[in-house]
């Protein structure tokens, strides 16, 4: 039953460390690095903790980490899960509900994405205020559990307006190229093809990729408050500026955004 292996896996955690963790931080594709930036109190791999998967993706680090960035306590997931690796979406946003019953306050997530906005270019930072989920499956189906959330979460104020603002502000400060948008979600792992950016583009999507809605699915469902920001990894729109792209690229690109991602996230989290 998920809820007893939720139990499981806190006290477990617990029986390892008695960090106390006030807020969450999912690090995506390329953006690992922002580890270097944690005071670490204690760190434990994926493959150690009951009932956690553990990630495939290149870039990836598979371990959670403790301890505290601009003087906040903090506890990152070095790497998340997708449902293309073919795990099922309850195992894919397992480890957001473990962090709601670490008594969390606030969780931060962030991902690489691409651009279906002609006015936002690659290594853009994008703050998420909405978003549409085309993915083929929903965490949140099958037997509800109330101690866990409702049945039928309201998604009206998911995402933290206020926040972005500040995000923006912040960025705007230090000369970083920021937006707020909507992001779409799909299964993939296959990259979209041309027509299905214009789709993405006339529905009204600014920015698309493989994760983040499931783990904001569940937060809304546990009432966790979410804040998300996206690197832009390459353009998708207009169709004529469309190049190839590899996942070397991406991690590339989100590794020299990286400390721009960092300074937004430690400046949004000395001012909660």
């Amino acid at each position: 039953m998920l809820y007893d292996q939720i139990q499981e896996t806190v006290q477990f955690i617990r029986s390892k460390t008695s960090f106390q963790p006030e807020f969450g931080i999912i690090l995506g594709t390329g953006l690992g690095q922002l580890t270097d930036d944690i005071e670490v109190v204690f760190e434990i791999p994926y493959s150690e903790i009951p009932h956690f998967p553990i990630s495939t993706v290149q870039s990836h680090k598979s371990k959670l980490i403790f301890g505290k960035l601009a003087g906040k306590n903090i506890v990152a997931m070095a790497g998340r899960f997708h449902f293309y690796e073919g795990y099922s979406m309850e195992q894919v946003t397992f480890p957001v509900r473990v962090l709601k019953f670490l008594d969390i306050k606030k969780l931060i997530i962030s991902n690489v994405s691409g651009s279906t906005n002609a006015n936002y270019n690659a290594g853009d930072i994008v703050f998420i205020k909405d978003h549409i989920n085309l993915q083929p499956e929903n965490p949140l189906r099958g037997n509800n559990d109330e101690r866990l959330g409702p049945r039928f979460p309201d998604m009206l104020k998911t995402y933290d307006r206020d926040l972005n603002a500040k995000a923006l502000d912040i960025a705007k400060q230090n000369n970083i190229s920021a937006h707020e948008g909507i992001y779409v979600a799909l299964q993939g792992p296959n990259l979209e093809t041309p027509a299905e950016y214009q789709f993405l583009h006339r529905i009204g999507g600014d920015l698309v990729g493989m994760s983040t809605v499931p783990e904001v699915l569940v937060a809304k469902h546990m009432s966790l408050p979410v804040f998300v920001l996206s690197v832009v990894s390459n353009k998708c729109f207009p169709i004529e500026e469309i190049t190839e792209t590899t996942v070397e690229e991406v991690i590339q690109l989100a590794n020299e955004v990286q400390p721009k991602m960092s300074l937004i996230v430690k400046e949004i989290l000395k001012g909660m």
